[in-house]
């Protein structure tokens, strides 16, 4: 996947160097070249793209075009949701998360289908988890070995549905969602909205289920 990285900060880098040692292609975009000499490695294999993030020239210079993620990481709340919606509105870009600042604007983005992480609770971990929101472990799992706790970003198709319709009980079972930085226990009338995460236990053997399950069309739920 071509990724693109808004920010060459020291997050902003970290991020960029863990995505190409995972394999994608990436392009990092900052208004300053000295992030890119102070960050980046002398033998760095993607793009340094000099310019403004929300500059669509700088943006289609950077790959936008073919990218199928973009995070915005610059220390500016303005600018960073400002190249997250041209990615989504403009490019249709299908994984966009953006650095907040203030979290009290989290929820603002969120109605705009835009997932966030607030400064407080930085990681490039949590960054890559929704940029590439395949379902993965996390680092906990029982001394068994046979059950895990699991991370998925809810697909679009989930939304305004009840998320009680994900579970199989004797195999897996949604715990608790976390909406706009707040974690919310599940109940049985927990409606999705696009940009949540799923946490989720499940059995070792169960894994390939619970995926298909997540991502095949939404079952019927009585109206929803």
């Amino acid at each position: 996947m071509h990724i693109i990285v808004v920010g060459c900060g020291r997050l902003g880098a970290e991020l960029s160097i863990s995505l190409d040692k995972a394999g994608h292609s990436v392009s990092v975009i900052d208004k300053e070249r000295r992030g890119f000499q102070r960050y980046l490695p002398e033998r760095w294999a993607g793009r340094a793209v000099l310019g403004l993030g929300f500059d669509r020239e700088v943006l289609e210079h950077a790959g936008i075009k073919e990218a199928g993620a973009l995070a915005a990481v610059t220390g500016g709340d303005n600018s960073n949701i400002l190249a997250a919606r041209i990615a989504r509105e403009t490019y249709d870009v299908e994984h966009v998360v953006a650095r907040i600042q203030d979290p009290r604007r989290a929820v603002i983005y969120q109605r705009l289908g835009i997932p966030t992480v607030a400064a407080v609770a930085w990681a490039t971990d949590q960054v890559m988890r929704k940029l590439l929101p395949d379902l993965r472990p996390s680092e906990w799992t029982d001394a068994t070995g046979k059950v895990s706790l699991l991370e998925q970003v809810l697909p679009a198709s989930w939304a305004g549905h009840k998320l009680a319709g994900i579970d199989e009980a004797d195999r897996f079972r949604l715990i608790a969602v976390t909406r706009a930085n707040v974690v919310h226990l599940a109940t049985p009338d927990l409606v999705g909205q696009e940009g949540d995460v799923l946490h989720l236990l499940a059995q070792r053997d169960a894994v390939e289920e619970l995926d298909a399950r997540v991502h095949s069309p939404v079952p019927s739920q009585g109206g929803h």
